[in-house]
């Protein structure tokens, strides 16, 4: 849970505050009230505020992630994720890092193809010095060079590795047969090649690209008032440009049909399949997510892991899932076999995409998915961090502030036609892209 992030000081215990703050969340995920708040300055926010424990987590993200970057620097914006709080202001990365450390406080970044992301924790007792480091991070990182060399080196370590990960490189081949020259085809960690290259003038021109006002989405849970928000809001967030300096990305429409195979000396073989998906704001959104859920996404109740490791005991887990991006939607399935049995876990896979396109599900399988969609929903808001991260992705997707309350009964009003047409819309007669990374066969 949230407070297991921070240091407990003063008479209350962990004990008592672990009970009080389960308390309280589950209360919060009974009913989840959003408040909109503007700042004097124009910086807006959902806020969902509980008093129960003097918590509050702090997320937000920023219109352009790393599909932004530009050839031949890839994993620039995710070295700037990985490096704005290395040091801002007068503090360097080792003061900084430190005062982090006193204050029980958690900043982070991230970045994801088309979003840029970061997050604050913190008790309430230390919210002001905690927006200031917030505040110094965002408009005043310090990109010194000992700091982002240490960065590049650790993300450089992780690309190696990701040259003889089996999954990695799976994933890679699927992005590049699928996207080609798209941006969304360029490895969001980069390469160890290209992030030598990059610089802290890299750093700073990409910072002033993509942290703005313009497009910026803010989602706050926890022990503040809307009042105290919005003198948080206007410290951390007004001092940034009006706008960034984004390239437009084109909507794309991925090519299929490909079949890659990659060798690779390890025990098993990965299998990624590439099929069409959608957009989140597409109207066959939730009939494609329950469709999904029969297909391959419920864990141990779909056809995916019925067929392949229950009856065959092909795999330990074979699946399916809706990668949404802005521009493009995909469906991506996966497995992992051994190796002489590759090719029959890749036909049986089929077989149940072909068997979802024709005939589609029972009226009972579509029931029992959408009593479990609708029943599990309340577990994506067990901490504060959960629903700080809903209540942006909510925004990032234009779902509406109301969508909390809707969004079971979205479920529900699906029919068993709406998922065979949906599912006929993005399987039937389409050729998946194919990968697999693994031994030689025979």
């Amino acid at each position: 849970m949230a407070q297991t992030l921070f240091a407990l000081r003063g008479p209350v215990s962990a004990l008592a505050l672990s009970f009080v703050a389960l308390l309280g969340l589950m209360r919060l995920a009974q009913a989840v009230e959003i408040q909109e708040v503007t700042s004097a300055k124009g910086i807006t926010a959902w806020l969902v505020e509980d008093h129960t424990v003097p918590i509050i987590a702090l997320d937000f993200s920023f219109d352009g992630g790393s599909a932004q970057d530009p050839a031949g620097k890839e994993g620039l914006t995710r070295l700037l994720a990985a490096t704005l709080d290395e040091g801002a202001g007068e503090m360097d990365s080792e003061t900084f890092q430190s005062r982090l450390e006193e204050l029980a406080v958690s900043i982070n970044f991230s970045t994801g193809k088309d979003r840029f992301y970061g997050s604050l924790r913190t008790l309430t007792p230390t919210l002001e010095e905690a927006s200031d480091l917030l505040a110094l991070a965002v408009n005043q990182p310090r990109f010194d060079e000992a700091p982002v060399e240490r960065m590049k080196d650790q993300l450089s370590q992780s690309a190696r590795r990701n040259e003889s990960d089996p999954d990695a490189i799976a994933g890679r081949s699927l992005a590049e047969a699928m996207f080609g020259d798209h941006p969304y085809a360029r490895p969001t960690i980069g390469t160890a090649e290209t992030l030598s290259g990059l610089t802290a003038a890299d750093l700073e021109s990409q910072q002033g690209k993509l942290l703005a006002r313009k497009g910026l989405i803010i989602g706050v849970v926890g022990a503040i008032d809307a009042d105290t928000l919005a003198g948080v809001l206007d410290k951390v967030f007004a001092p940034l440009p009006e706008e960034g300096q984004l390239i437009e990305i084109a909507d794309f429409e991925p090519d299929f049909g490909t079949k890659v195979n990659q060798q690779l000396a390890v025990p098993q073989t990965t299998i990624l399949l590439g099929l069409p998906g959608l957009t989140r704001n597409d109207p066959d959104y939730q009939a494609a997510f329950v469709m999904n859920h029969i297909l391959g996404g419920g864990t141990f109740t779909s056809w995916m892991y019925e067929e392949v490791r229950e009856k065959r005991g092909l795999s330990y887990g074979a699946g399916t899932s809706l990668s949404p991006y802005a521009h493009t939607g995909l469906l991506i399935g996966n497995a992992a076999t051994k190796a002489d049995r590759a090719d029959e876990t890749v036909k049986i896979m089929l077989e149940q995409i072909r068997r979802m396109a024709e005939t589609g599900p029972s009226e009972d399988e579509l029931q029992s998915a959408k009593q479990y969609l609708t029943g599990s929903y309340p577990l994506r808001f067990d901490n504060s961090g959960k629903i700080a991260r809903q209540l942006v992705a909510l925004q990032n997707a234009e779902l509406g502030i109301d969508y909390f309350d809707r969004r079971n009964s979205e479920i529900e009003a699906v029919t068993l036609d709406d998922v065979k047409r949906v599912a006929k819309r993005l399987l039937a007669d389409k050729s998946p892209t194919v990968v697999t990374v693994g031994p030689k066969q025979g």
